[in-house]
Order: C-alpha cells, then structure tokens, then sequence
C-alpha cells in the first residue's frame, strides 16, 4: 500500500511538471499583444538596480543562490563567508564582492560592513543568511557549543541590524528603503531530539525579527524572517522517490526557491510585509502525520 501511494504521488508531481513545461513553453513562444510592453519572466528585475545587497554565508548553498538572484537584477551585491576558496569562486562566477569573514567575531563583522558603508555609503538589504546545523545528545552537550552555535546563528543578526540602525542615524539624507531578511527554519517551532541550540537559535531569529521590526519602523527598514523546510544544496538528483513524495508540493526543496522569496521582499511594493515569518517547506509543517 505504501509502495503505491508513493508512486502515484510521484506519477502526480511529474505529471504536473509536465504540465507546468508545456505552459512555460507556450508563453515563452507566444508573441507578445503589440500594445503591451512583455512582462520580465524574472520578478527580480522589478527591483531598482541601484539597490546595494549584503548576504552573509553567500559562498555557497542557499546563500549562493541569493547571491546569484540579486546579482542577475543588476544591483551591486557583497556577501561574507568564512571559507574563502568558495568564497572567491562564487564572487568570479558572480561578480558579487566577496569578504572572509568569520561572522561570530563581532569586530571582523562590523569591519566589514563599515567597509561597504564607506565604498557604498550605505546598504539598502542585509541578508542574514549565514548559519552552522550542529547536533549533538544534550547530555554529551556543553554550554560552549551551545554559545558556539548562537555566535554563529543567532548573535549576527543583531549585530548586523544594530550597525545598519546605527549607520542610518548619522545621515542627514533619510534612505526611505531598507530591508534586512534573517533566514530562520521550520525547527523554531518544531524539533526532533538533540537539536537544542540550533532550535533555540531559530527561536531566537523568529523572536528578533519582529522585535527589530518595530524598533527599524522609523528609519523605513522592514524585517522578515524564512522559515525553510527541506532544501538540498547538493546531489539533488540522488534523492529518493519518498524523499519528494512525502512533501504535499510533491517535491523537496531547492535553493532557488529560498532566493526567489528574497527578491520578492526586497520588490519596493511590498514593504506591507513586515515582522512576518514566511515559511517554505513544501507545506510539510502543515501536515498531519500519524504512526501506526
């Protein structure tokens, strides 16, 4: 019974991935009505390419697909990361600006955002995307790799916003943009056993999010979090038919679709969205699941 429900919920995602090609291919060769100007197939190019994009952790996986996004809208981006062969990698492949940094030394991250202030004279997104997924028994646990773990996750986020509200206070001209998106997980509200600093780390960034929501309000700085589910950065195609069948959207999760929701809050129009928590898993934490 088993073996068939998941084969016929793979039989329905290919089916829908067919239809969803079928359609891209119509539109794409469909000419476009004389008296309407074509819709840009990317929503990223409805961002203003004078935007200046900071992503921490955007070396690699889900950070460098953020990267890869903003890059392609035209608008000057920078991210750090500790490892710097990838690192500077991804910045040639991207042209993205790339800064070694180990974001849980607070003065090495505050350097390097001052830097960008002086070269750009200020940062219209921060992305805080940079993270470690540390997992150990609670009784083999000690306090240094609790405090470890929210050096990386957790204290960053404060301290990138707490430099951008400083920065934005010492200028006579108001920026009337800003957005800073901290990339939580489905895990500050769900958990499984040995996981203790990394939940409380997302809790945290849940938590701080609408904090710096209200206290950014003034300076036109709107603050989100993502909440992702099951992303696989690597070696997608080696995932197994129940991995994506166990998923209602009927697959697992890519990078892309992280990057993608960046750019969506980063559009101008939609600064109503604001303190929220955005959550893309696949609709995996609003299934019921029983064991038998």
């Amino acid at each position: 019974m088993a073996d068939n429900y998941l084969e016929n919920q793979m039989e329905q995602y290919q089916a829908r991935k067919a239809a969803w090609e079928r359609e891209r291919k119509y539109k794409k060769a469909s000419p476009v009505p004389q008296n309407k100007s074509k819709q840009p197939e990317d929503a990223a190019v409805q961002i203003s390419q004078t935007k200046r994009i900071f992503v921490t952790g955007g070396a690699g996986g889900i950070g460098k697909a953020i990267v890869q996004a903003f890059c392609r809208t035209g608008c000057r981006v920078a991210f750090c990361d500790m490892n710097e062969t990838t690192g500077q990698q991804t910045a040639q492949e991207t042209g993205a600006a790339f800064y070694p940094v180990d974001i849980s030394d607070k003065d090495a991250l505050e350097h390097c955002m001052q830097s960008l202030f002086n070269e750009w004279g200020d940062i219209d997104v921060i992305i805080n995307n940079a993270g470690i997924s540390e997992f150990s028994p609670l009784t083999e646990t000690d306090v240094e790799a609790f405090d470890r773990i929210m050096s990386v996750n957790l204290r960053p986020v404060f301290i990138t916003s707490h430099a951008l509200a400083v920065h934005r206070k010492k200028q006579t001209n108001a920026n009337p943009y800003g957005r800073i998106i901290n990339l939580c997980s489905t895990r500050y509200l769900m958990s499984e056993p040995d996981s203790e600093g990394y939940a409380a780390s997302k809790g945290g960034i849940y938590s701080l999010t609408h904090a710096l929501a209200m206290s950014l309000a003034k300076q036109h700085i709107t603050v989100n979090s993502i909440s992702p589910g099951w992303i696989q950065n690597h070696d997608y195609g080696q995932l197994r038919l129940e991995d994506h069948a166990q998923h209602p959207s009927g697959r697992v999760g890519k990078p892309e679709d992280i990057a993608r929701i960046c750019v969506f809050l980063c559009q101008e129009e939609n600064d109503f969205i604001n303190g929220e928590n955005i959550t893309v898993d696949g609709g995996m934490t609003k299934k019921m699941i029983y064991t038998e």
